[in-house]
Order: structure tokens, then sequence, then C-alpha cells
């Protein structure tokens, strides 16, 4: 689940409900890269959120959240709180839910894969959407990016978001498990689906999700999603790896973390198998996550 869009929309949430600090929404995108910049990409976002325009540069973290507190309004609920609508669209090829259609923003975002959305109370129908983007330093053959750039869009509405109940998406979550499970059991494959094993490989993918913190007022029970959805997650990443097999041409393009290779130890029909049963799970996890993002956005201002 943890992607920039979402550390970024979590706490900068918190922040403008009174719940965490600036430097709290800092290290948050810390975590991402050692830099952050933001720029608007037209006259009319550079207006909702006070960036440069026609003079286009980047501005550094502080402004980002600057143009945060500009794009969600004045103060409300109190003095010194700001309540706009932050939302986290995950747009993936065949679901770009949340997106407005033929814009360079859903191109965009589309293209990254995430994107935060931010609408005004004052203004409902006035928004914006920000889309991240990691850069390299050329001469660094790391994969460690150098710095994140953010850039700002006008948005001609406010999208309409699906409502996730995060109740459904739990269950939904534990159904699919075990309908997969079963599948891959069937063929002999159920220790792949086993969220306890192979427990080594699984666990070198969860390792890096923990050095990402949630806002103190997250409820229990989106906590548990997340973590039952990373579990997942995992398990898919773990399995694509594991049952791809020896004669298929591209049985070592599965994700694989450090030290797993696919081992190429399954016929051709019992990986379709093993696909088949563990494709829906990737959607499943997808709501799944996003119910569990929006009710801890939502959580920051049920006082």
């Amino acid at each position: 689940m943890w992607c920039p869009s979402v550390s970024l929309s979590l706490w900068a949430n918190a922040w403008l409900a009174g719940k965490a600090a600036p430097d709290d929404v800092l290290d948050a995108l810390s975590i991402w890269a050692p830099k952050q910049s933001v720029t608007a990409y037209d006259a009319v976002a550079a207006g909702h959120t006070g960036l440069p325009w026609p003079d286009v540069h980047d501005v550094g973290t502080v402004s980002l959240l600057q143009t945060l507190r500009a794009a969600v309004g004045r103060p409300s609920d109190g003095p010194g709180r700001l309540r706009g609508s932050i939302n986290v669209v995950m747009p993936v090829p065949g679901d770009v839910r949340g997106l407005a259609a033929g814009t360079q923003f859903s191109r965009d975002a589309l293209a990254s894969g995430e994107a935060v959305i931010i609408t005004s109370p004052d203004d409902p129908a006035t928004a914006v959407g920000l889309v991240p983007e990691f850069s390299y330093d050329e001469f660094d053959d790391s994969d460690i990016p150098e710095s994140l750039a953010w850039t700002v869009y006008s948005l001609p509405g406010a999208p309409a978001f699906d409502h996730y109940e995060l109740g459904d998406a739990e269950y939904s979550l534990r159904s699919a498990v075990r309908s997969a499970a079963d599948a891959l059991g069937e063929i002999g494959l159920a220790s792949a689906a086993d969220v306890d094993d192979p427990r080594a490989l699984i666990e070198q993918l969860l390792e890096s999700a923990r050095q990402h913190r949630v806002p103190d007022h997250a409820p229990t029970r989106a906590l548990r999603v997340l973590e039952n959805a990373a579990h997942v997650d995992a398990i898919i990443a773990v399995s694509a790896g594991l049952n791809r097999p020896a004669d298929s041409p591209d049985r070592f393009a599965a994700p694989v973390v450090a030290g797993l290779e696919p081992l190429g130890t399954q016929s051709s029909s019992e990986a379709r198998i093993a696909s088949d049963a563990l494709r829906p799970l990737s959607a499943v996890v997808r709501s799944a996550r996003m119910a569990a993002v929006t009710a801890i956005l939502h959580s920051a201002w049920t006082d």
C-alpha cells in the first residue's frame, strides 16, 4: 500500500486536523526521498495554491505544506483547524475510478499509479490533484531516489469517489484468501498461499513497509486490514516467483525479493491454475487498502 501519495495524504490530513505537527509530515515524506519539491502544472492550479506562475520553478518541502493548506481552504471546526477533503487514488489500467477522463492529470496519475486529490470546503467544485515523480542521480547506479517532485494540477471539478466499507473489505479479503488457498492446495501449492510460509521470503517484503508510521488516530480495525492486506500482497509476489513454470519464456520476470528467484518447478497448467487463483486477490487487496486509508483519513476529524 505504501506510496508517497498515501504518506502525504495521511500525515497532511492529520496535521490539518491538529493531530500531527508539520515535522511529522516532512518525516513521513523523507522516507521516500531526502528532497521534495512542488510545481504548478497550470495557472488555475497556481491560483488555488499560491504557487509561482507564470515563471514556473520548483519550490521546497515547506512550500508543499503551504500548498496543501491553501488548497484545503479556510479554517473550520475551531481555531487553527482546516478541513478539506483529501483523497488518494491508485489507478491501474482498467480501473481509473476518481480520475476525470481526458485530462493530463489522469494520464500522469495513471502512469504514476497514484495521486492525491484535494477539494476545498469553500468551493466543493474546486479541486486540485498532486502527482509524485521520483528523480534519480544519473551518475548513481543505485535505485535510491535523489528527490521527489510533486506536480499540482487544477481539476475540472470534484470527482466522485466510491465508498469503501471497511467491514466489507475485511470480509472480502479473508474470503479471497481462503478461496485462493483452496485452489492452490488442489495442485499441491498450498504453502505458497499460506501467510506463514515461506515466512522468510514474505518477511523480506513486509520489512520495508514497517518503516512507515501511521498517525496515532488510526482506527485499530483499519490497521488490521492494512496488515492483512500487506501479508496477502507479499504472498502474491512470492507465489508469482515460486509458481512460474520452468518452460515459461518470462519466468524470471515475476516480482521477486532479494535472493528469491522463480523455482520453475511447476508445469504450465499448474502455474496457470495458480495464477488464476491469485489474480482476483490483487483487486481485493487494493479495495481493502483503499477502505483502510479512507477510514484513517476520516478518523482524524471524528472528535
